[in-house]
């Protein structure tokens, strides 16, 4: 699935090199293409609830999904 920019998604796993955690909601700030033009990855921003960028980071494109309905925003201890 291709996301359009400033579009939301869920991140689907931990990426520990760039604090990005499964669940984190995240806006998609860039595309990534290959040269065939399909997108491989995505930059997106993960902000806290008080608007706080905790991380821009690089992402493969199958490590994000749409958010949906019965998702839950929680909050993690920091």
């Amino acid at each position: 699935m291709t996301f359009e920019l400033f579009s939301r998604v869920v991140i689907t796993r931990h990426i520990p090199d760039q604090e990005v955690y499964q669940g984190d909601i995240a806006t998609v700030v860039e595309q990534c293409r290959d040269s065939t033009g399909e997108v491989i990855g995505l930059e997106v921003e993960v902000v806290a609830a008080n608007g706080e960028t905790l991380a821009v980071a690089s992402v493969p494109a199958d490590a994000v999904r749409a958010p949906t309905a019965g998702d839950r925003v929680v909050v993690r201890a920091s």
